[in-house]
């Protein structure tokens, strides 16, 4: 009985867990929505709130972290548990770096909208790999929540659209810088948007690994995992 006292109680403490981080997904969803929004419109004070929203999201982390290591000292977790543990703190940090990339993204729309008149569409030429990127981050919480290892084998399968989208647009700014050198301060802060949402994708791929990793027990990072399960 003891045994399954304790048992119980673990399983508590780790859904208390997991609910904190889904909050923390959704305030770094929340903010990479209104970074976005920034940058479209040029809404500076919107920015600086998207901005100062990031200490809640960093602050999140640091209590986490803290609660995750008390809980591998108290409960000694093994095998799954243990999995799911590490992993979480993983999705934990993964999602904090997804914090500071929507900062860079309000920092840029700060930027442009102080310079004034801008000679590019700088919202239209990053309007679809956000929106992949935004779509990418709401499955990764999504699966995570439910632990669904399929909708996170789709997820992972989207990170070459990103990728291939984030090559499209530096071609095309680096382009613009060429013939037309007016152009350069703006194509400069919107390539930096269109890296930062590529690393966004790349962080929402990340939290799908270690949902696989959760469920399945295997660590897929650095491998074609994706591929193999879904072929063609």
């Amino acid at each position: 009985m003891p045994g399954e006292h304790s048992s119980k109680q673990y399983d508590l403490d780790l859904e208390g867990i997991r609910s904190k981080v889904l909050t923390m997904g959704g305030l770094v969803e929340s903010q990479f929505q209104d970074a976005m929004a920034c940058f479209r419109t040029g809404d500076a004070e919107r920015a600086e709130q998207v901005i100062k929203a990031d200490e809640g999201v960093n602050r999140l982390e640091v209590s986490l972290d803290d609660t995750c290591s008390h809980l591998i000292v108290k409960r000694q977790p093994t095998a799954n548990d243990l999995r799911t543990v590490m992993a979480t703190v993983k999705v934990i940090t993964d999602l904090e770096r997804i914090g500071d990339e929507a900062t860079k993204i309000a920092r840029a729309a700060k930027n442009i909208q102080g310079r004034g008149v801008t000679t590019i569409n700088h919202y239209e030429t990053v309007r679809v790999i956000a929106t992949v990127a935004s779509d990418m981050l709401h499955d990764a919480l999504d699966s995570f929540a439910r632990l669904d290892e399929k909708q996170a084998l789709k997820l992972i399968a989207q990170d070459e659209v990103v990728d291939h989208e984030f090559r499209s647009i530096m071609r095309n700014l680096i382009t613009f810088m060429m013939e037309d050198p007016r152009t350069i301060s703006a194509a400069l802060d919107t390539l930096w948007v269109a890296k930062a949402i590529e690393r966004i994708g790349d962080h929402a791929k990340n939290i799908a690994e270690y949902v696989i990793y959760v469920v399945e027990g295997k660590d897929i990072r650095h491998t074609d995992y994706a591929s193999t399960k879904n072929p063609g």
